[in-house]
This record gives structure tokens, sequence and C-alpha cells, in this order.
């Protein structure tokens, strides 16, 4: 019987700590740093899921392989095989890391993680307005050259140009059966890596990868959703949400109703592509069930769960 079941969701800055020192030796100090909290929640009686992020990881292997086949020749790396590839990679980092770090504080669990596939609907809106940037900067003959191989690109001022792809709603699990089977015999067990590998039924009903990315926030609610969680704790890179974030207004959030979570999203208080994900993946789990979200930081995770910081979001409101 599992008492208290947590999703956590690791951010990309609990894999890489400094966007200015993304080296693989660096990546390992933040991802060490970041499992001896999630080993504290284990300590403390918590059956723990983990899904992560992988932007940062995945626009270093494309921006590889667009190198390799400019120089080479070399053949480029499909979008859905570098997300099931940094699955592997980031989910090994934090199985070396979270087994060692549960071994210091005594306990002996198995940790695996499983390559997942999310299905998608091939009808999403996204498709038709893709908006997600991959890879790095591009020249315009870079880009012009990318849109002759069917790449959607766009421009940023100043900046030059990026491709970029759908991000699709996550429709459902399509390994939930062997997640839960694990979960279920007492596994510590990483998936939904990257959001998962975006995938769809063909015309014949065979899955096939999509040139697409799903939001890591989405997919861990839907997760923790189907798990029946009892919490879904966002770990991201500040203590806690903010009303006028960097701001003379500032004001911190510690708890939020639904009702008070919709308005403020709805105000614009939380920016796309930061905040915002995170605050609307925690809308969705507390409105489908959940009993409550938590967003914090890694060095916060075992005071925002005693409510000493970290934003929560709970029922309440018209929500």
């Amino acid at each position: 019987m599992i008492d208290k079941l947590v999703v956590v969701a690791i951010g990309g800055n609990s894999l890489i700590a400094d966007p200015d020192k993304p080296a693989t030796e660096n990546q390992w100090e933040a991802v060490r740093e970041t499992c001896r909290h999630i080993a504290a929640m284990t300590r403390a009686g918590w059956q723990v899921v983990i899904t992560h992020g992988n932007g940062p990881q995945v626009g270093f292997i494309m921006n590889r392989a667009e190198i390799a086949t400019r120089v080479s020749g070399v053949h480029g790396v499909p979008l859905d095989l570098a997300v099931a590839d940094t699955q592997g990679s980031i989910g090994y980092m934090l199985q070396q890391a979270l087994t060692n770090s549960l071994r210091h504080v005594g306990m002996n669990h198995t940790v695996a993680t499983i390559i997942t596939q999310i299905r998608v609907d091939a009808d999403d809106p996204a498709f038709a307005n893709p908006a997600k940037p991959i890879g790095g900067y591009l020249t315009e003959a870079q880009a012009l050259a990318g849109r002759l191989e069917g790449w959607r690109v766009k421009k940023e001022a100043g900046r030059g140009w990026r491709r970029v792809v759908a991000s699709p709603k996550p429709m459902v699990i399509n390994e939930i059966n062997a997640i839960q089977a694990l979960v279920n015999a007492g596994y510590i067990v990483i998936v939904c890596g990257g959001g998962g590998v975006p995938v769809v039924r063909n015309e014949v009903g065979n899955l096939r990868g999509v040139d697409a990315v799903i939001d890591k926030d989405r997919a861990s609610s839907l997760l923790a959703q189907t798990l029946r969680a009892d919490l879904l704790l966002i770990s991201t890179g500040v203590e806690k949400a903010y009303l006028n974030f960097h701001s003379p207004q500032q004001q911190p959030l510690d708890e939020l109703t639904l009702a008070q979570a919709r308005r403020y999203l709805a105000e614009g208080h939380f920016p796309p592509g930061s905040m915002y994900p995170k605050i609307e993946a925690a809308i969705d789990f507390v409105h489908n069930g959940g009993p409550r979200a938590i967003i914090t930081d890694p060095a916060n995770i075992t005071r925002a769960l005693n409510h000493e910081t970290g934003t929560r979001i709970v029922p309440g409101g018209s929500g």
C-alpha cells in the first residue's frame, strides 16, 4: 500500500544550474545536489515518481547533428530520437545519483528509467502553428536551407533564426501500465523525460514519432492525475512564484486557491515559457482531483513540504 505518492517534476535548473557552465561535469554536480533532496523526501515516507526537462540537452544534440551534417554530410537526428536519447542519458544520471543519495541516508531502493511515449492528437491545433524553438541559432542561409528540408523557422529580433516545432497537448501515456506496476512494486521510476516522446497513430493504427515536443509540466500533471498522486511537486529555479516578478511591486505567493491561481494566470502575472506552464500544470492537477501542488526550488523541497516556503496550489474558491 502506497501511503503518499508524489510526482516530482525536475526543471532544467536541476540539471544545469548555471547556463554559462553546461559541461557534463557541471550537470553531474547539479543532478547530485537535486537527488540529495529527493532522497530526503523518500526517507520521509514519500513514494517518488520523477519526471524531468531536457530542453538544453536536446538543443545540444540538434546543434551537434546540424554541425556534423554541414561539415561531413553525416545524417541528421530526428527530433523524436533526440528526445529518446535524452530520456536515456538524463535517466542514467538521475538513477545513479539518486541510488547513491539513498544509500547515504540508509535506504536501498531500485531506481529505473522508462523510455516513455506520449500519444498526442494528430489534429492538435499546435501542429498548424509551431512555436517552440529547438536547436541553436541559424543564419539566414541556414534557415533557408532548413526550410527547403521542411523545417519551420522564425526570426528572433537581434539574435537570428530558430527552428520551431509544435508543442501539442499530451493525451495518453503509452507505458502507463508498466509505470503503475513498478510504482505498486515499490520502485522509484523516472518517466516522461522531456515531456515524453510525442507519438501519433497512423492510418493503420501503428505508433509513429512526430516532429514536436511536449511541455514537461503538462506531461507531469497528466502523469500525476493518472497515478492519482497525492502531490505534484514542480522543482524550478525559484523558491516560490511571485506576482509582478522582478519589479518593485514583487509579491511572493505562499498559497493559492484554484480560483486565485486562475485569475492571476489570466491577468498575465506568469511569463510564458517560464512560470506560466508550471502554474497551468498545477491548476490542471488540482482541478482534476489532486489534493495539492507545490512549486519551489530543489534546495527548499523539504521546507516546502512542511509549509515553510514554496507556492502551494490547493482546491478552493470558484475553481
